[in-house]
């Protein structure tokens, strides 16, 4: 399949704007639970986008949009901040840097797609891109950080290549809405258990929690959907790598945060890895 470029623009939006979740989710939403966070990501923005689109699934999609809104959505996100409870900010980023290499072996065995050696070396670079611009000399590893990061990106993973081996008789936001929101239901009873109350809400965190669930959620999986229907995985699945690399470039232009030399050439070799997967289907 040939990479579009206007395609490729579009869908790399997504994984740019996630790169802002850890800044929104610090500055702007402080003493929510991390499940708090994350189901008031997905399920106001996905009822938002049913009352919108006014369509709900049929038949088998209602199947479908439960095991995809659990692997794109509630698993994803739970195991997510698993590990970045358990692991330093940089292990768990290295470790969910796993996902385009996971994503090209999954569409292999369920897409047929072929696995070729540039894909392979490309994903490996952008892990190692990853690795040099968020570990630092004192990361510790936890086992069951580890597996939960791994399980994590595994998740979404799957996710992203049956969403494209199904293929949805429906527009991307439509498909977006029935994800989000069942992603979001299948994370209520996590929030119950937790136990933890939803602080008073006050101006700041409406508008982290309108940046994450409209802009961070709605429209950002909208467009990685439409990718994932129009481009090769390989290719989507580099995308991800934009996102430790805005959130360096953030965390350094807008807290003050230093930006090193290794990590300088991380950013080299996380462009240069999204470079060599676009160009191998070029």
């Amino acid at each position: 399949m040939k990479t579009n470029v206007s395609d490729l623009a579009t869908t790399a939006i997504a994984p740019v704007i996630w790169g802002s979740t850890y800044l929104v989710t610090t500055e702007f939403l402080p003493g929510f639970s991390p499940m708090t966070v994350a189901m008031l990501r997905a399920l106001p923005a996905g009822l938002i986008l049913i009352m919108i689109v006014r369509e709900l699934p049929s038949g088998i999609w209602w199947l479908r949009a439960f095991v995809l809104g659990a692997l794109n959505i509630s698993i994803f996100l739970g195991m997510l901040f698993v590990a970045a409870y358990r692991l330093p900010g940089g292990v768990a980023g290295t470790v969910l840097s796993s996902q385009p290499l996971i994503v090209v072996i999954l569409a292999s065995l369920l897409l047929s797609s072929p696995v070729r050696l540039s894909n392979i070396i490309g994903t490996l670079v952008g892990m190692g891109g990853v690795a040099l611009l968020v570990l630092t000399p004192s990361a510790a590893l936890d086992a069951i950080g580890v597996a939960a990061g791994l399980a994590g990106a595994t998740s979404m993973a799957l996710g992203s290549v049956l969403a494209r081996r199904w293929r949805p008789p429906v527009s991307p936001l439509t498909f977006t809405a029935w994800q989000l929101t069942a992603g979001g239901l299948l994370l209520l009873p996590a929030v119950v258990l937790t136990g933890q109350p939803i602080p008073v809400p006050t101006i700041t965190n409406f508008l982290g929690l309108a940046w994450l669930g409209l802009i961070g959620a709605a429209l950002t999986y909208a467009l990685w959907f439409r990718g994932i229907g129009r481009l090769p995985p390989s290719v989507v699945s580099s995308l991800l790598f934009l996102s430790p690399l805005t959130a360096v470039l953030l965390g350094w232009s807008l807290l003050g945060q230093t930006l090193t030399v290794l990590q300088i050439v991380g950013i080299a070799l996380v462009i240069g890895s999204i470079w060599l997967s676009q160009r191998t289907n070029t």
